[in-house]
């Protein structure tokens, strides 16, 4: 599916830019230009130009499908998780009876949303294609800038750094699954059925909703981006496998706190959150101890 989106948007962002660049672009002659002389410094940014607006047109793309299908993207993605039938409610369901308690269901009795601006719900339909837009284009957006920073790199870099795209895109993709499938539906049923009082009704606005969902689900795209933190700290010499391992308990300490900053205030969900982010952290170890080890052999070969 990854891959079907990332040609689809490479296909019209490029026919779509193709003749604008053509009108603006300098034409070079290849006979006269050294294939060892280096960019000026407008020429980085015009470089960086087209890359920024190519990634803009996908987003933008994206965005449109996504505005028009709305009833797909509201009643079956959106809105959802606040549904008895959504997945995590089912499996939770299902727990729950295997477990003989009542105390894991979660979301059993939906809450109404409502709109209380008169552009509410539209203003709502346009930040959630927006916000779709970018995150179901965000492979080709991170292909387009990595295609701007591959150049600069050595051939060496560029042998290590082979499927970097394709890591970054699919860490970030799976913390949106993760944030979306886990964190959210606990999070509405955590804060959508709060109360201090038995005279305070719960009204949530759709707009409200809306920043939680999106606020979760990007946040845990960009927290599953940690290994890929940790490659490039490692590689530049600022982190290192010893001062993980030695700090590994602070770090535990930072995660839960985390999970608490991201999951609703019960220690089940920060354990369910913490766990994956935990993993995380030890895969970056490994990441970081493969990085330096790299690097020692590059020094002893020069």
């Amino acid at each position: 599916m990854v891959i079907f989106v990332v040609c689809f948007i490479q296909k019209y962002t490029y026919l779509l830019t193709g003749r604008l660049k053509k009108m603006t672009k300098r034409k070079r002659e290849k006979k006269d230009k050294d294939p060892n002389d280096e960019m000026s410094f407008l020429e980085h940014l015009e470089e960086l130009r087209w890359h920024f607006i190519r990634a803009f047109l996908a987003i933008i793309i994206v965005s449109i499908v996504i505005f028009i299908e709305k009833d797909i993207v509201f009643d079956k993605i959106i809105l959802h998780p606040k549904m008895p039938d959504f997945w995590t409610n089912r499996m939770f369901a299902k727990l729950s009876d295997f477990l003989g308690t009542d105390a894991l269901k979660i979301n059993t009795h939906p809450f109404q949303l409502i709109s209380i601006n008169m552009s509410g719900q539209f203003m709502a339909h346009v930040w959630t294609s927006i916000i779709g837009g970018l995150i179901v284009a965000s492979p080709y957006v991170i292909f387009e800038f990595w295609q701007f920073v591959k150049p600069a790199l050595y051939e060496k870099e560029r042998k290590n750094s082979t499927g970097a795209v394709f890591y970054m895109s699919g860490l970030f993709l799976l913390g949106v699954l993760f944030g979306y499938y886990l964190i959210v539906p606990l999070s509405i049923n955590f804060l959508g059925s709060y109360s201090i009082s038995a005279n305070v009704i719960n009204q949530i606005n759709i707009l409200s909703y809306m920043n939680t969902v999106a606020s979760i689900t990007l946040a845990g795209g960009i927290v599953f981006e940690l290994p890929v933190f940790v490659f490039f700290l490692s590689k530049v010499g600022i982190l290192t496998p010893e001062f993980m391992i030695r700090y590994r308990k602070h770090s535990y300490v930072i995660l839960l706190i985390l999970s608490a900053i991201i999951t609703p205030p019960d220690v089940f969900s920060q354990i369910l959150v913490c766990v994956p982010l935990a993993f995380l952290y030890e895969i970056g170890i490994v990441i970081s101890r493969r990085v330096e080890k790299k690097n020692k052999e590059e020094l002893d070969a020069m």
